[in-house]
């Protein structure tokens, strides 16, 4: 169940991923993010509500509000922070390499601190994807936007990092407040609504909050964020979340990470894009990968 969730959970992303770039040409990534939470939590409460019998996960204790809070701080607030400024500072391409990372991290804090012990078989399938997603990212588009700066470079490199880890860090802390086998549903409620009090206190005191508003009031722009948090921060958190409490953290942080791989098919029959044969190559590889972490599991 963990491997198919962190699958699905990229298959979501990638799709959210088409939306979101929609709605950020218009008014810009971060009102992107900060309203796209608004969406999310309103979801999540209504999924709540229905699965649960409550809009909140009332019976949720203080550490599990600590570990998924901290959880939504990191991964969410903070890690989609710095992915989105390394965006901007050396382009997509680059961006999505970095974030491809992060299952290295996850490996690494799983094994140091969660005792987790992947077989040769597991390591070697999260090789495999790790270096088809770099190979999708790095040849399977133009060389185009990488900035001439130096100092954005570095900066670019190092925010892209940064977020590669607090998206491991976010998953590792998830685990911990979902164990004892916490309902899924009720940990991403605690984890978005953190998010959202952070990211909008963020923008009170940066004094963004009416510019924000403004944006929302552009309908094709609203429509399009609200389309990407039902499958990107509704959906897909929440099979990242059921990956991660069903299988180890390396794993899920690797099946999670593969969204460049399924943006190919989009990026070229819906967007009439050109797919190099490299990206192809990658894409193979990447999935060669994925099916060693299911044979293996």
């Amino acid at each position: 169940m963990g491997e198919l969730a962190g699958l699905l959970t990229s298959v979501f992303w990638a799709m959210s991923s088409v939306f979101f770039t929609q709605g950020g040409r218009r008014i810009g990534s971060i009102n992107v993010n900060r309203i796209r939470l608004f969406f999310a939590v309103f979801l999540v409460m209504l999924a709540h509500l229905v699965t649960l019998g409550t809009p909140f996960p009332l019976n949720a204790g203080y550490q599990r509000w600590m570990w998924l809070g901290l959880s939504g701080i990191v991964g969410l607030a903070l890690g989609d922070s710095l992915t989105f400024q390394a965006y901007v500072l050396i382009g997509n391409r680059l961006g999505t390499l970095m974030v491809s990372l992060s299952p290295v991290v996850g490996v690494l804090i799983g094994w140091t601190l969660l005792g987790e012990h992947l077989s040769l078989a597991e390591i070697g399938g999260i090789a495999l994807s790790i270096g088809g997603v770099a190979l999708v990212v790095m040849k399977g588009h133009d060389r185009n936007g990488l900035p001439h700066d130096r100092r954005h470079y570095i900066f670019g490199i190092l925010f892209g990092l940064g977020g590669a880890a607090c998206q491991a860090i976010g998953l590792v802390l998830a685990k911990q407040g979902l164990a004892g086998n916490y309902p899924a549903i009720s940990g991403l409620m605690i984890r978005m609504l953190i998010s959202l009090i952070v990211i909008w206190a963020i923008a009170v005191v940066m004094g963004q909050v009416r510019s924000t508003l403004a944006a929302a009031r552009d309908g094709v722009a609203l429509r399009a964020v609200g389309s990407g948090a039902v499958v990107g921060p509704f959906i897909g958190v929440w099979l990242s979340l059921v990956a991660v409490q069903y299988t180890y953290v390396g794993i899920a942080s690797t099946l999670t990470s593969l969204a460049p791989i399924f943006v190919l098919p989009i990026s070229r029959f819906i967007f009439k894009e050109k797919v190099s044969s490299w990206a192809v190559i990658g894409t193979l590889i990447a999935l060669a990968g994925v099916a060693v972490i299911f044979l293996a599991a």
